[in-house]
């Protein structure tokens, strides 16, 4: 299952990405975390601890390598150069498992506070005035959609921050979106730009309320987004002290109410089976958007002929 955790800058949906993921791998189940906010911080939000650097490399400096590696011998894909980040996969594309003993497994994930980690890599000098973040974000879209993951299985992303996230075809590739709201005006306003675009496209949205300090908080959040609103967290001098570099405990000490919350966030995801022909068509409906609005131009192709009508995603894929 694959989770986007999305929200207002300062919102804290790079603290809930990290407690969710590790709150996964703490369970024993397979998760992978990825960074795909334009600050990179979710490393150090999975290992308060212990922080140091990320050893992984980036995913967004070596996106022409794993253009390369993903086509595979797909026919309709004749070189990296051809590919885009909505090209969805074909008969003879490389598809992946979930950590699998795989060349873009190996080389791009890494671990942070025991969870496996990918990031997309920071927005550096040389990219300023030149480039857009969302390029960096391509490598994320074309793992997921070369991704076959089965039941029981997670990715976690934390999303850029405010609407940007909907600035791709990004945000289709997910079973559920967790929007982080603060109980302030501001913190909602987001939730209601998102849930315009969310109903366009049958997108699973849920508000997780964060920071909440009192009933006033909690009946605000519930007078804003009404039934959307499915969990919320109570302030947290746990998350406070280990943000400060002093941990007090393992996830075990984490207040009792936010670890509840946490379960009901994991419930939440599971009982949403994956929709294989929806991920699909949308990957399909993104990859046309793009092709007519500047990809066959900068290209000089005719990008909707990527699309291979026989391809059928999901488990059968990989047989």
């Amino acid at each position: 299952m694959r989770i986007a955790f999305v929200g207002k800058g300062g919102s804290g949906k790079t603290t809930l990405s990290a407690l969710f993921s590790r709150h996964l791998a703490h369970s024993g189940a397979p998760v992978l975390a990825i960074d795909g906010d334009i600050n990179q911080h979710l490393a150090e939000a999975l290992a308060p601890e212990a922080p140091e650097p990320f050893a992984a490399p980036p995913l967004g400096p070596h996106l022409t390598e794993i253009k390369d590696y993903l086509r595979g011998s797909n026919p309709r894909v004749p070189s990296a150069e051809a590919m885009i980040k909505t090209t969805p996969p074909g008969r003879g594309s490389r598809l992946l498992r979930l950590l699998g003993d795989d060349e873009l497994h190996a080389r791009h994930v890494g671990r942070a506070g025991g969870v496996p980690l990918m990031v997309t890599g920071e927005f550096d000098e040389s990219d300023l005035g030149v480039a857009c973040y969302h390029s960096k974000l391509g490598a994320v879209e074309l793992y997921l959609g070369h991704l076959v993951d089965g039941p029981g299985e997670y990715v976690v992303v934390d999303m850029t921050a405010g609407a940007d996230a909907f600035a791709s075809g990004l945000f289709t590739r997910f079973d559920m979106t967790f929007l982080v709201a603060e109980p302030t005006r501001k913190g909602v306003s987001v939730y209601r730009q998102y849930r315009e675009h969310a109903e366009q496209f049958g997108i699973r949205i849920a508000v997780v309320g964060n920071k909440v300090t009192c009933e006033d908080d909690l009946l605000f959040l519930k007078e804003q987004v009404g039934d959307d609103l499915l969990a919320h967290l109570v302030h947290s001098p746990w998350v406070r002290s280990a943000e400060q570099g002093r941990p007090d405990g393992g996830l075990d000490t984490l207040e009792p109410h936010n670890r509840h919350a946490l379960d009901v966030l994991r419930e939440a995801v599971d009982a949403h089976p994956r929709d294989w022909e929806r991920l699909h068509r949308h990957a399909v409906e993104f990859h046309l958007r793009n092709a007519r609005s500047w990809a066959d131009a900068r290209t000089g192709q005719n990008l909707a002929e990527q699309i291979d009508p026989n391809f059928v995603p999901g488990p059968s894929a990989l047989t």
